[in-house]
Order: structure tokens, then C-alpha cells, then sequence
């Protein structure tokens, strides 16, 4: 059959091609917008005119202005840290991270790449840029209002900071306990054919189903007397759970797990289990062949897996504004009070900074593992 003939019609390519760069589009204008309000003065974040928001006069004129040499010497940053991000960094993980932890190669690599980019970006760029725009004319000339006061004062400021450590302390835990244990289950259940392995998952999916707020409300009055109930092992200074991270941690991968079981599972399912034979004739007992053999095939189901654990604990608003005091609080019920208490136009501002600031990790983990999401999306969906 040749090839026009697969081919789609032209009005249905117009029709859809045009639905997805409208939803495109409505999903990205407003991460476009409060982004562009965030890095202007309050007068230019709340004006009535659209362009007095992204041009910023009053921002400009305080002071605070990029100039064509900024934008075009910061965006070709940002383009290629991105373009190294996707295409160079998995390919240097896997040279030197061979024979090693590959989740601790990634943490390092991305952790550097991280740093480079925030030591490139906020201090040898405006230093280039502040000998290069006096001498350059027009191209030097503030042409575009912008500051970033507003993300000083959140993270120095108002401690968001701690905030951002308490994301990743409960996301870190979350991600860690359910993988650990979801590869496990998913593993055992995949090459069970027992009625038992079927009544396990059945029970699962019900227990995903339940609303959160029925296992926040179980666990609460554990985690308030833990410290009565921890007394006679521990002694007085038995800790209570209440307010800590660690609860979030526990009461997330409850609600996680069944789906990262499930997940899991569908992936060990396409493995075919002759891999698991022949590694044990080669003298694998069925833990290192799992490890050994199972696993380095596993790598794009786990972290598509692993990124869905990520989103369910770094995007929880019910569970950590329940069961965390406002020391301990993550970011995303942080920024809630913050828009709930702030009253003037400033403070509404810094709010918007926050807001930003808790999708920058996402930017980040999508481009580095954009490759083994795809593939583990995809994985098992054509079979022949």
C-alpha cells in the first residue's frame, strides 16, 4: 500500500494540527503570563495593558531593563542548556556512570548541569553584558523592563527555601519507598499467574479509588499519639509524627502505591519471561537475575513510573496542608497562604515568583528523561 494512500487528508491535518496548537496554546499561556508578571514591578504586573505587562515601562524606568544583547545572550543560554540537557547529558551518564549507581550518576549529572547553568546565568552573563552594553549603541539600551527582586524576597525573604526542602525530602522519600517496593510487587505479581496475584491487584485498584481524604483521616490519629504509643520502646523522648515529613511520606505512598504496582507490573508483563530462564540456567538465583538481567530493560518503565510518583508528592496540596505544620510545609500549600494572606499589589507579585518557581524542577526533569518517558509510554503498545 503506498504511502499517499496512509496518509491523511489535508482538511483533517488543517483540523487537528489547528486543535493542537489551540490547546498548545490555552496550556501554555497562562505559564507564559504569570512568568512574564513575576519579573515586573507591581504597576506593570496588574496593568490593563497587555503590552505595558511584557514591555514593563515602569520597570524599566526604575531602573531594571534588559537589552537586546541580554535577552539574545540569555535566551542562547537557556537554548542551549537545553539542547545539552536532551541530546549530551543521558549519553555522558551512561559512559561515565557505566559499572556504577546510574541514579546516582543521574542525581550528579543533573545537579551539576543545574549549577553550571545558575552560575553561567546569574553571574558571569551580567557581568559580559554590563561590559558589553555601555560600548554597543542601541543593541546596549534597556528595551524590555524586567527584575528579579520578586524571587529574591520569596526565596531569601520569606524562608520559601525551606519550603523547596521540604518538597524534596517528602518527594525524594515518596519516589525511593514506592519504587523500591513497587518493582518488587510488580515483579512478583507480573510472573504469578495464581487467582491470589489477581485478587491482590483487584484490591489495589479499590484502594487507589478511595478519596485521600479518607486515608488522611485514618492516619491522623496515629500520627497525633504516636508519641503515647512510641513511649514504651523509646522512653520519654518518643517523637510525635504529627507535623513531620515523614508522615506525608507514609500516607503518599499509600495512596500511590496500587497505582505504581499496577504500572510496574504491565511493564514486567512485556518482558518476556525466557530473560528469567536463561538467566537462571546461567546460575542467577531470582533476585540477581531480577537485578542483573530484568531491571537494565526495566530502566524506561521505572523512571516513567518514578516521574508520576514525583508528580503525585511534589503537586499534593490536601495531605501536606493536613498533616504538616507551617514549619515543615511544602511548596505548593505554602503558595496557597501565601495568595490567601497577601493583600497588596507587591505581595501578590512575590506569590506569582512562587508560583513559578515550583515549575522549574518539572522543566527540568521532563528534558533530561524525555527519551525513557516516551519509551516507557510506549513501551508494549505495538506487539508482533
Amino acid at each position: 500500500m503506498s504511502a499517499r494512500a496512509l496518509g491523511q487528508p489535508a482538511s483533517l491535518r488543517v483540523l487537528s494540527n489547528g486543535f493542537l496548537a489551540f490547546w498548545c496554546l490555552v496550556a501554555a499561556f497562562p505559564i507564559f503570563w504569570i512568568t512574564v508578571m513575576s519579573f515586573k514591578s507591581p504597576v506593570d504586573a496588574f496593568d490593563d495593558n497587555p503590552l505595558n505587562v511584557i514591555f514593563g515601562p515602569a520597570t524599566r524606568a526604575a531602573g531594571n531593563g534588559l537589552s537586546i544583547l541580554d535577552i539574545a545572550l540569555g535566551l542562547g543560554l537557556i537554548c542551549a542548556t537545553i539542547l545539552y540537557s536532551m541530546r549530551r547529558l543521558p549519553k555522558a551518564v551512561r559512559t561515565y556512570g557505566a559499572g556504577r549507581s546510574m541514579a546516582l550518576a543521574w542525581i550528579v549529572a543533573v545537579l551539576l548541569v543545574a549549577v553550571v547553568f545558575l552560575v553561567l546565568f546569574f553571574v558571569v552573563l551580567p557581568w559580559v553584558t554590563g561590559l558589553l552594553n555601555p560600548v554597543l549603541g542601541p543593541l546596549g539600551r534597556d528595551v524590555l523592563g524586567a527584575t528579579t527582586e520578586h524571587y529574591q524576597t520569596v526565596w531569601v525573604d520569606r524562608g520559601f527555601s525551606n519550603n523547596f526542602k521540604n518538597s524534596m525530602i517528602v518527594t525524594a522519600g515518596v519516589v525511593s519507598v514506592s519504587l523500591t517496593f513497587g518493582t518488587l510487587a510488580g515483579y512478583g505479581l507480573a510472573r504469578s499467574g495464581s487467582v491470589l496475584a489477581f485478587w491482590i491487584l483487584i484490591i489495589a485498584l479499590v484502594f487507589r479509588a478511595l478519596p485521600h481524604s479518607v486515608l488522611v483521616a485514618g492516619y491522623l490519629p496515629v500520627f497525633i499519639n504516636s508519641a503515647e504509643w512510641l513511649a514504651p520502646i523509646l522512653g520519654e523522648n518518643a517523637p510525635t509524627l504529627y507535623g513531620k515529613p515523614f508522615a506525608v511520606i507514609a500516607v503518599l505512598v499509600a495512596i500511590n502505591q496500587p497505582f505504581t504496582i499496577w504500572m510496574l507490573r504491565s511493564f514486567f508483563a512485556n518482558i518476556p519471561a525466557d530473560l528469567d530462564e536463561a538467566a537462571r540456567v546461567d546460575g542467577c538465583s531470582h533476585f540477581k537475575a531480577f537485578r542483573l538481567v530484568i531491571m537494565p530493560v526495566m530502566w524506561p518503565g521505572v523512571i516513567t513510573t518514578g516521574l508520576f510518583s514525583f508528580l503525585l508528592a511534589y503537586n499534593d496540596f490536601l495531605v501536606t496542608s493536613l498533616l504538616l505544620d507551617a514549619s515543615n510545609q511544602t511548596m505548593v500549600p505554602a503558595i496557597a497562604g501565601m495568595f490567601n494572606r497577601e493583600t497588596t499589589t507587591t505581595d501578590q507579585v512575590v506569590a506569582v515568583a512562587a508560583a513559578v518557581s515550583i515549575t522549574a524542577p518539572l522543566f527540568v526533569l521532563v528534558m533530561v528523561f524525555q527519551r525513557q518517558i516516551v519509551s516507557g509510554l510506549t513501551a508494549g503498545a505495538v506487539k508482533g
